[in-house]
């Protein structure tokens, strides 16, 4: 899906990096690690493989800050599609070993894309639709106590709630993710 100019501070991390900036890469890391750590661990389900996933990520945007086109997205995005391409792919090594059967490796990977799919959607949301979710499914209020809290009527606090899961809905009616070619790192 093709975007706007994308925000500033991506376009300015992108420039960073290709002019090698270690400090750059740093402040990616501190800012994506989580999320990365978080996707990889979504679709392999084992610590030490997302911690490996979340270096071979970085060690890609480090590698190839050029492979971003920001006319493609957001930064976020685009590592986020990353992680998630590589976690697959390794996932997917992982049934050569026997370890899974193609059915397990194909609905955890179905599963990961959706979670995946998931958090996209809500950080991509408006922030009113994103606040009022927080406040329905994180601390647990109703649509009136939200209404409160946001400072809307109970109507409005209901539209944006049910605005929300429609998006969300969303997450999980997806095409299935096909495989990835057969050798190599993130691509």
């Amino acid at each position: 899906m093709a975007t706007e100019a994308p925000p500033r501070w991506d376009r300015k991390m992108q420039q960073r990096l290709a002019h090698g900036e270690a400090a750059a890469l740093g402040e990616l890391y501190d800012r994506f690690a989580s999320l990365v750590h978080t996707l990889a661990h979504r679709v392999l389900s084992d610590e030490t493989a997302a911690d490996r996933v979340t270096r071979e990520v970085f060690g890609y945007v480090w590698e190839n800050p050029g492979a971003y086109d920001p006319k493609q997205g957001s930064l976020r995005s685009w590592i986020a599609a990353l992680t998630h391409r590589q976690a697959v792919e390794r996932l997917r090594q992982s049934q050569s070993d026997g370890e899974n059967t193609p059915e397990e490796i194909e609905e955890r990977v179905r599963e990961a894309s959706a979670a995946a799919r998931a958090d996209y959607i809500v950080t991509s949301m408006p922030a009113p639709l994103r606040a009022a979710l927080d406040l329905a499914y994180l601390r647990r209020l109703d649509y009136r106590q939200a209404a409160v809290d946001l400072g809307v009527t109970e109507d409005e606090a209901r539209r944006r709630l049910r605005l929300g899961l429609q998006l969300l809905s969303t997450a999980h009616h997806a095409p299935r993710v096909p495989s990835p070619p057969a050798h190599g790192g993130v691509r």
